[in-house]
C-alpha cells in the first residue's frame, strides 16, 4: 500500500492554497503529500464564469499574499508573467473579473500539478492497521469515474478534507433539460438553441441570481425574465471597511475563542456580508435596465417580490412554474422555457467520508456536531493519532470567512505548519 504523510481530499482553491504553502514553506523537502480531485482538470465554479462578473474580494486576498507577500504565486506576479500588470494597474480596481481570477487559480494549479491526481476521487476513509489501541495511519479508498472498481487503496498519516460545496435545489424540484441550478448556468446556456422571445424564471435573491438575471437580460434583447425574490427586493451586501474586518485573519482568533452566544450573534447579524445579498453596483445596473424598459414601453424584467417557488413541472415544450405569494393566497403559474435555481449551496459534512469506526472517535459538542480545533483539526479521542484537518465546513467554529477565499492564504500556512508538527518521525510509523 502506497503511503503518504498527507493526503488532500479535493483540489479547489482551499487545498490549492495548501499545496502552494507546502511547496513554498518546505521547498519540496517536507512531508510527502498528494491531492485527489474527481474533476479531469482544475476548475472553480466554471458554470458561473460570466464574462463581466467580478470578484467581491480584493486581488490581494489571493492564495498567498497575506501569508507571504513575496511569494512568486501571487496574483500580481501572475499578471506580470501574463504581460498585463501595467494594464491591470490602469484599471484602478481591486476587483478582477471572475474569469481572470479563475485563470490565476489555474496558473497556480499548474505550478503544483505533480502533486495532484485528477480524475480520481476519495470515496472512503477508514482506520489503518493499529499499533495496540493506537491508530497511526488511515486507509483511503480511491475511485476513478471511468473505473467500475476502486483503485488500490492508499495510506496516509494525515488527511485534509476540502470537499467544497454542493448545489442546493428547492424542495421537490430536480434538475432536468429545462430546469438548472445556477452552478451549471454557463454550460447550459452554451448548449441552448437560439429562440426568439425566450422565457426565463430565475429563483433566488443573492449575488448569483442577480448575475444570472443581468446576463440573460444583456445577452438577448428579446428575452423575458421573471426574477423570483423571497423578499421585497435585492439587498446590498455590507462591504463597509469596519465590517470587512470580520474577514481579517485576526478575526478568526476572536471568533473561535468567543462565547457561543457571541458567535451566534456574529453569524446572524453579519450574514448580510455574504448570504442572500448582492453587490450594490449590480443592483443599480438592474434597476437602470428595468427603468429604461419602462421608458421605452417594454416589459422584459419582472421582479416577483415576496414569492416562493411552490412547484415546477417540466414538459417537452415548457416548464410550468407555480409561485406562492407571501401577500396573496392564490398560487400563480408562469409558463417558461427555462427555470434557473440560484438557491445556494450546502457544505459537505466532514464526516461524509469517514467510516463508522472513525466517526465514533470524534469528539462532539452539545449539539452533536464534530468539534474542530483552532488549527482546523477534528478533535478526536487519543486512540486516533492521525490528524484530520477540515477546510470549508467550519463556519460555526471559525467564523464567516470559513467558506470564502478571504483567508485561504493564512489558513493554508497554519495547516501546513500543523501538519509538519503532527507528522511523526519515520521510525515511529508502524504500518
Amino acid at each position: 500500500m502506497q503511503h503518504f504523510d498527507m493526503v488532500g481530499v479535493g483540489f479547489g482553491p482551499a487545498n490549492l492554497a495548501l499545496a502552494l504553502a507546502l511547496h513554498e514553506q518546505q521547498n519540496g523537502a517536507g512531508p510527502s503529500h498528494v491531492f485527489f480531485d474527481r474533476q479531469s482538470k482544475f476548475g472553480w465554479h466554471t458554470g458561473m464564469l460570466i464574462d463581466d462578473a467580478t470578484m467581491q474580494i480584493s486581488f490581494l486576498k489571493d492564495l498567498v499574499t497575506q501569508r507571504d507577500p513575496c511569494s512568486r504565486h501571487s496574483f500580481v506576479n501572475f499578471l506580470k508573467e501574463k504581460g498585463r500588470l501595467q494594464d491591470f494597474i490602469n484599471l484602478k480596481t481591486f476587483y478582477p473579473t471572475r474569469t481572470e481570477f479563475h485563470d490565476y487559480l489555474a496558473w497556480c494549479a499548474e505550478a503544483v500539478r505533480q502533486r495532484v491526481k485528477y480524475g480520481s476521487e476519495i470515496v472512503g476513509i477508514s482506520c489503518g492497521p493499529r499499533a495496540g489501541t493506537a491508530v497511526r495511519s488511515l486507509t483511503l479508498t480511491v475511485k476513478s469515474p471511468d473505473q467500475e472498481r476502486p483503485a488500490p487503496p492508499i495510506s496516509a498519516t494525515a488527511v485534509v478534507l476540502a470537499q467544497g460545496i454542493r448545489p442546493r435545489m428547492p424542495a421537490g424540484v430536480a434538475c432536468g433539460e429545462r430546469i438548472w441550478h445556477s452552478a451549471d448556468f454557463v454550460h447550459r446556456l452554451q448548449r441552448l438553441r437560439s429562440k426568439v422571445n425566450p422565457r426565463f424564471v430565475v429563483v433566488g435573491s443573492g449575488q448569483s441570481a442577480a448575475e444570472v438575471v443581468g446576463h440573460l437580460y444583456a445577452r438577448d434583447p428579446t428575452a423575458n425574465i421573471h426574477a423570483v425574490l423571497s423578499k421585497f427586493a435585492y439587498t446590498p451586501a455590507d462591504d463597509s471597511p469596519f465590517v470587512n474586518r470580520l474577514f481579517d485573519p485576526e478575526a478568526v482568533d476572536e471568533f473561535f475563542h468567543a462565547e457561543a452566544s457571541i458567535k451566534e450573534r456574529i453569524l446572524s447579524e453579519h450574514a448580510n456580508t455574504n448570504y442572500g445579498v448582492v453587490d450594490g453596483e449590480l443592483i443599480s445596473s438592474l434597476y437602470r435596465a428595468w427603468y429604461q424598459d419602462r421608458c421605452l414601453g417594454r416589459n422584459r424584467l419582472h421582479f416577483e417580490k415576496f414569492n416562493q417557488l411552490a412547484s415546477a413541472v417540466e414538459g417537452e415544450e415548457e416548464v410550468r412554474v407555480s409561485l406562492k405569494s407571501g401577500t396573496h393566497a392564490a398560487e400563480r403559474v408562469i409558463h417558461a422555457d427555462y427555470l434557473i435555481c440560484a438557491t445556494g449551496y450546502d457544505s459537505v459534512s466532514p464526516e461524509a467520508l469517514l467510516s463508522g469506526e472513525l466517526r465514533a472517535m470524534l469528539v462532539r459538542d452539545k449539539d452533536g456536531r464534530p468539534m474542530i480545533s483552532r488549527s482546523y483539526r477534528l478533535e478526536t479521542t487519543s486512540d486516533l493519532q492521525c490528524p484530520i484537518f477540515v477546510q470549508g465546513a467550519v463556519e460555526a467554529s471559525h467564523g464567516l470567512s470559513a467558506t470564502l477565499i478571504s483567508n485561504l492564504a493564512v489558513r493554508a500556512g497554519e495547516i501546513a505548519t500543523a501538519i509538519d508538527r503532527r507528522i511523526p518521525k519515520e521510525d515511529e510509523l508502524m504500518l
